[in-house]
């Protein structure tokens, strides 16, 4: 039966939440204890600056539906949790926590007779239902039980763990064991079963256990979430380093004689497939850039809960890194793939266009040539024309000059105007000449005073 609240526990406990505002996630280990019964849930964010707040819309919906009272609760930016305790003495924290690219939550009841050992299943709290489905899809949920005061045999071990195979090992010092088999059971969730002889050993080391077993299962499966499309794009980018391989092949062959349709087809292959491996490249860019860090994340994590041996079961760990070894490194030689993919494309387009400005180069030059024919011609025909005027010039000139030579001989001044008017064709051919280069220097003059304007 559980003893009234005196007013000394209600002033002390009103002085727990004044510091809990104040120094929310370090002394939320004050709210938590052992024995325990946990419900870890993660979930998958595609548009972290948009939906993280409104996960935290989605907790305070939660703190509502579960009657949690606001001074029971704390909600910070990316952290919050609430408090609310049973007639019975147990004991329901619900906290919520938004990371880079996914949010947790994490259901604890603790319950309050230490002589009962917690069970996996449903949270048993009176009267708990979780009140919604959250944002994104299921990264991890997990069913984690903490018992302290327990020792289990084998058998025991494998009655309450689904599975063939059990891992396990001791953390965080000797005599607090973890085992696992990472099959999720009926209800979907992976169960780990934490145990010790020592409550205070457990009690100590709580929120180590607690974070080693969730960074290592929140960071192995969002190391592994891409990997169904890095096996479709290793296929991708396959099929283009063999249809590139082919058709560099013939253009290398067909290049010296191509034409400018078969250039301007290559150009326009060639580009296309630039575009798409760009898009792939940007994609899996965006998809695999954090499997270094979640990698380096999930090996400091095993460093840091120390495993020993536990027998008769494998470590934890060795199946941990048995699944992302080499998985960063394979995602990464696919970008390496994607680039040398890229890069070999804008060669080949390099090649293509240095042929288009070769063929340009060559028909600019046949240009210029034919111009400087076509100039040529003019020029001859320039002057065969001025040397027709100047010949036509002095012809009239000529004749005018003879119409007033028989004047002159019809009035008595000469005696013969044809002598006469053969005797003035220098002149006439004098006068042409002047007024030949007059007109070239008006049009040289003319020319220049427009350059330089």
């Amino acid at each position: 039966m559980t003893m009234p609240m005196s007013t000394h526990d209600q002033i002390h406990e009103d002085d727990f939440f004044h510091r809990v505002h104040h120094q929310p996630k370090k002394l939320l280990n004050e709210l938590v204890g052992v024995p325990a019964h946990i419900h870890h849930v993660a979930h998958h964010m595609a548009n972290p600056p948009i939906e993280r707040p409104q996960s935290q819309d989605e907790f305070r919906y939660v703190l509502q539906c579960l009657e949690i009272a606001d001074d029971d609760a704390v909600i910070e930016e990316k952290f919050g949790y609430g408090v609310r305790t049973a007639n019975n003495g147990d004991r329901l924290v619900v906290v919520w926590e938004a990371h880079t690219e996914y949010y947790t939550y994490q259901i604890w009841h603790i319950i309050n007779n230490t002589h009962a050992p917690p069970t996996f299943g449903p949270i048993a709290f009176p009267d708990y239902h979780f009140p919604l489905c959250p944002l994104g899809y299921r990264i991890t949920s997990l069913d984690i039980v903490i018992a302290p005061h327990q020792e289990y045999t084998p058998d025991q071990i494998r009655q309450l763990v689904p599975g063939q195979f059990l891992y396990g090992g001791r953390i965080c010092g000797n005599d607090i064991s973890v085992v696992t088999s990472f099959v999720e059971d009926q209800n979907q969730r992976e169960r780990y079963l934490v145990f010790s002889p020592s409550i205070d050993s457990l009690a100590h080391n709580l929120s180590q256990v607690m974070d080693g077993i969730t960074t290592l299962e929140n960071y192995t499966h969002l190391i592994l979430r891409p990997h169904p499309t890095f096996s479709l794009a290793i296929d991708e980018i396959h099929e283009f380093e063999r249809h590139h391989l082919t058709q560099k092949w013939k253009i290398s062959e067909q290049l010296p004689t191509s034409t400018s349709q078969a250039l301007d087809q290559w150009m326009t292959e060639l580009t296309d497939d630039y575009v798409e491996v760009s898009r792939l490249a940007e994609a899996m860019r965006y998809q695999l850039s954090a499997a270094i860090p979640y990698e380096s994340i999930i090996r400091v994590t095993i460093q840091s809960i120390q495993e020993q041996p536990l027998s008769p079961f494998r470590p934890i760990s060795e199946y941990v890194l048995g699944r992302i070894t080499g998985v960063a490194d394979g995602y990464q030689q696919l970008m390496r793939r994607i680039d040398a993919m890229n890069a070999a494309i804008e060669g080949t387009i390099a090649i293509i266009r240095a042929r288009i400005e070769l063929l340009l180069e060559q028909q600019n030059l046949a240009l210029l040539a034919s111009m400087d024919q076509t100039t040529k011609r003019q020029a001859i025909l320039q002057r065969t024309v001025e040397g027709l005027s100047f010949i036509v010039i002095s012809y009239y000139v000529t004749s005018l000059a003879n119409y007033i030579f028989e004047a002159f001989q019809v009035i008595g001044w000469i005696r013969n105007a044809a002598l006469a008017t053969g005797l003035f064709v220098p002149a006439a051919l004098l006068f042409s000449l002047g007024l030949t280069l007059l007109g070239h220097n008006a049009i040289n003059k003319a020319l220049r005073s427009a350059g330089k304007k």
